[in-house]
């Protein structure tokens, strides 16, 4: 008679245990969840719903390496869970991205971009000057008068 095998799942931990482990409360880890600070939750990594309905949350070791990281983060640079999950969107979302980067021009607390409609047009003179870079005024050569009968 063959023998059922079960799989095993990797350990994981409750909400509690995980909040312990990390030295949160499990309403803070639960917060992080909603700003979006957590992982994606795979299948599996809810245990079945309770009598009303509810799924709970499994934590697994790269959901809790993943949530050490982000507190790390925040004390590092000083800054809420809130500011990383917002910078986190600012690097994820190009529309926000150049938002932020517009603002930071304007205060200037960043340098603008480079101009191309520019660049491109001192390369097409340049190509004209076969090569050649233009003499600043005054630097030797001939002046535009020379030459002229007066």
């Amino acid at each position: 008679m063959p023998r059922h095998v079960r799989s095993r799942r990797p350990a994981t931990l409750t909400i509690s245990a995980a909040a312990e482990r990390l030295g949160i409360s499990p309403r803070m880890l639960r917060y992080r969840e909603a700003l979006g600070l957590l992982p994606v939750t795979q299948a599996g990594t809810r245990d079945r719903p309770n009598g009303r309905g509810h799924a709970h949350r499994r934590f697994g070791d790269d959901d809790v390496r993943a949530v050490e990281l982000g507190l790390e983060i925040e004390k590092d640079y000083d800054i809420t869970p809130a500011a990383l999950a917002f910078a986190l969107r600012v690097l994820a979302d190009p529309r926000a991205r150049e938002r932020v980067r517009e603002l930071g021009v304007r205060i200037g607390r960043l340098n603008p971009p480079p101009t191309r409609a520019l660049d491109w047009e001192q390369e097409k003179a340049l190509r004209l000057l076969g090569g050649r870079r233009p003499r600043p005024p005054g630097a030797g050569g001939a002046s535009p008068g020379a030459g002229r009968a007066r």
